[in-house]
């Protein structure tokens, strides 16, 4: 199961820098999470400052 990141973003990217598969990317102005690649560590969730990213 892969996180996924919600409409909480502010696009800080702080959950990017941290992700060890490189899984998430920018998009529009928030970051998505590529669930295919997402290894579901919860590092991402662990970063975020708004709370915006959880387990699906």
């Amino acid at each position: 199961m892969a996180h996924k990141i919600g409409p909480e973003c502010i696009g800080c990217g702080a959950c990017a820098g941290g992700c060890p598969t490189g899984c998430i990317h920018e998009d529009g102005g928030v970051y998505v999470i590529n669930a295919a690649e997402c290894i579901d560590c919860g590092t991402c969730a662990g970063n975020c400052p708004t709370g915006a990213i959880k387990a699906e």
